[in-house]
């Protein structure tokens, strides 16, 4: 039974748990992930939403070049830790989105608007643009 006590004891120990859990605590460069879409067409365009929680609209970079739309986004993570606070375990990281997809029409990216809220971001891209590259930026 004591040994039972020695043995729960040092389960809980805080250098334990430092050697347990330190290496799950360490933020690791993970590849992008590609976020999960919604695309529906009406007649003038294109409405595209891409669930990216965690993201700033200044964390949002979005490329039209022709048909193609490109999404690339970064959700830095939490440090903020106040006095007397000790972190022993975390599985929220940085986390980087990027999602790239071809439309059926041209993209007029002067027609085109970004909007970010409660995670979702969503794109009304217009039909029949000009074939060059351009950034469209997230209100």
């Amino acid at each position: 039974t004591a040994q039972l006590g020695r043995s729960v004891d040092r389960l809980f120990d805080e250098q334990f748990l430092d050697r347990l859990l330190t290496p799950a605590c360490r933020a690791e460069s993970t590849p992008a992930r590609a976020p999960a879409i919604d695309v529906l067409e009406t007649e003038a365009g294109y409405q595209v939403q891409l669930e990216v929680p965690g993201v700033t609209k200044d964390a949002v970079k979005i490329t039209i070049d022709g048909k193609r739309v490109t999404v690339a986004a970064e959700a830095a993570a939490s440090t903020e830790k106040k006095d007397g606070e000790r972190l022993i375990y975390s599985e929220r990281a940085a986390t980087s989105y990027a999602r790239s997809f071809k439309l059926p029409a041209e993209l007029n990216e002067a027609e085109s608007s970004a909007r970010l809220e409660q995670g979702v971001l969503t794109l009304t891209l217009a039909k029949r643009g000009a074939g060059k590259t351009a950034q469209i930026t997230v209100n």
